[in-house]
């Protein structure tokens, strides 16, 4: 498995720019022509809805929101969120559960390496830090997958120091009995997207590691 660190830590990368980047890495993945590839970036602010969003979910205010083909409903993607997009070929039979609990549990372990206590919660996707006397619960790490020829595409978004008044805006991902944290917040010390990417680097290769399938041999390219 592959990290490519695409300009992070020197450029927050726009949302479509990336988004063609997937298709091309995806393509060439599903053809042989690369090795499975986790793109890890920030990007510049942009609210994006998957194919669950719901009307109500959206911005009142004309603020634009980017259509995307990933499960899940809206969200922020924006600085000082770690964006790890992995395109692995999984294996067969394909289990688009298992992959999206893998994704969770490697977050739930690099929260745990940052003092943070997460869990999952039943009947909904990403991680989350439970109820307690601070408030209640509070997604640290959104979801949100797609999977076409057995490869997948979209991933995780992880809070790591954003500003989260940016999802006052909408309902984020469908769910207005919640709310929003970071690392930052839940530690009170700032932790960026740079402080974690090693440390997400690591978990994702090992909880991805039972899921994906071994490459296949590359298909000669012709120059």
């Amino acid at each position: 498995m592959r990290f490519e660190r695409v300009r992070l830590g020197s450029e927050h990368v726009d949302y479509h720019w990336a988004w063609d980047l997937q298709r091309r890495v995806h393509a060439e993945v599903v053809a042989g022509e690369r090795e499975d590839t986790v793109l890890l970036l920030e990007h510049a602010g942009v609210y994006t809805a998957g194919k669950r969003t719901a009307s109500w979910d959206r911005p009142t205010d004309g603020t634009p929101v980017v259509d995307v083909d990933r499960g899940g409903r809206i969200t922020w993607h924006g600085p000082g969120q770690l964006i790890a997009y992995p395109i692995v070929r999984l294996r067969e039979p394909v289990d688009v559960v298992a992959y999206v609990r893998a994704l969770e549990q490697a977050v739930i372990d690099l929260a745990a390496d940052c003092d943070v206590a997460t869990t999952r919660v039943a009947g909904r996707s990403g991680v989350w830090v439970a109820a307690d006397a601070r408030g209640r619960d509070r997604k640290l790490c959104a979801v949100g997958v797609r999977v076409a020829k057995g490869v997948t595409m979209h991933g995780i978004a992880i809070n790591a120091c954003p500003d989260l008044s940016a999802y006052d805006r909408i309902v984020p991902c469908g769910i207005d009995d919640a709310d929003v944290t970071s690392l930052s917040a839940e530690t009170g010390r700032t932790i960026t997207p740079l402080d974690i990417v090693d440390a997400t680097e690591h978990e994702l290769a090992r909880a991805l590691g039972a899921r994906t399938r071994p490459a296949r041999p590359a298909v000669a390219v012709r120059p």
